[in-house]
């Protein structure tokens, strides 16, 4: 299997057991959450082995944080514990439709001190992928900056990266400064992965063509545009093909479904699929995250993925 490293914050999750606004909820169950987590807990369970940079507080969470993702099989030597700051978290309501209401503590958290200093003690030997979102860039500008170095230094080792956008505005706080930087890291990835409205407020333009013209126009080989329940537009080089998405009776929770979906195109393209191959899978792990309340319970083994897709061709 191959060596996939990713940098990100992880965050302390804790789940509301009842439907009602978060103050009012008395109980919560306490998970493992954050993009980059949920592609580490993925790429993990399909048996590659994953690296993981962050940087987390010497406190409870911090620690659950670290055996769990132990526990996940996920090497945990790059994590840096930090005496001055605490680890994110958050808290997330149930509801019985729509999307559930979320209440972010991760400001000033330990993860925002993640600094291009500890990018250079990372050795890079013997990595076969780097994968890479937009959310660590946006919650300060050392992590911008380590970022930004991480992409370089894989780009300039060879190494195949990819780079999911994964907008968060608000923790942006500034739209421009957000298009900027997005964009000028897209220009070091090998493949860039965004959905149709965070294209739009990237690019300008409102269909997958567009969108993958104006990224290739800066140099990336491969985009892919995740188009929700209609699947993904892929642009490779000259050629371009639309995949179906898989059908699902009844959503739980959309939260987790692009990294679901970055997932199942990483683990195909470190295997040697083909990229139509690899987004068919990043499909199906996409679908199956969402009929879920987790932000990453769903993420199957190699053998939950290999019956999903056999009972549904």
């Amino acid at each position: 299997m191959a060596k996939v490293l990713l940098i990100g914050e992880p965050i302390a999750l804790l789940i509301a057991e009842t439907v009602g606004p978060l103050e009012e909820v008395e109980r919560f169950t306490r998970k493992l959450a954050g993009a980059e987590v949920n592609v580490c807990f993925g790429l993990a369970r399909l048996g590659h082995d994953v690296d993981f940079i962050t940087r987390l507080g010497h406190d409870p969470f911090g620690y659950y944080t670290k055996n769990t993702l132990e526990q996940e099989g996920i090497d945990t030597k790059l994590i840096v514990f930090d005496d001055a700051y605490l680890t994110g978290s958050m808290l997330k309501g149930k509801v019985l439709e729509g999307d559930p209401p979320i209440a972010f503590y991760t400001k000033g958290s330990a993860a925002t001190h993640i600094t291009p200093e500890m990018i250079e003690k990372v050795d890079l030997t013997g990595l076969d992928w780097i994968h890479v979102t937009g959310v660590l860039p946006a919650i300060s500008e050392t992590a911008r900056q380590a970022t930004k170095r991480l992409m370089a230094r894989g780009r300039e080792a060879g190494i195949p990266l990819s780079f999911d956008p994964n907008l968060r505005p608000t923790l942006w706080g500034d739209d421009e400064l957000m298009m900027k930087w997005i964009n000028d890291l897209s220009q070091l990835a090998d493949i860039v992965l965004p959905g149709l409205e965070e294209g739009l407020i990237l690019t300008g333009f409102d269909t997958p063509e567009k969108i993958a013209d104006f990224y290739q126009a800066l140099g990336v080989k491969q985009v892919v545009v995740k188009l929700g329940s209609d699947g993904a537009y892929v642009r490779d080089g000259d050629q371009s093909q639309s995949i179906p998405g898989f059908k699902v009776d009844t959503i739980i929770d959309t939260v987790g479904a692009g990294d679901g979906f970055a997932t199942g195109v990483v683990s195909g393209l470190v295997e040697g699929l083909s990229l139509t191959d690899a987004v068919v899978r990043g499909n199906a792990i996409g679908s199956m995250q969402i009929q879920h309340v987790s932000d990453n319970e769903a993420l199957p083994t190699r053998k939950e993925l290999q019956d999903y897709l056999e009972a549904r061709t």
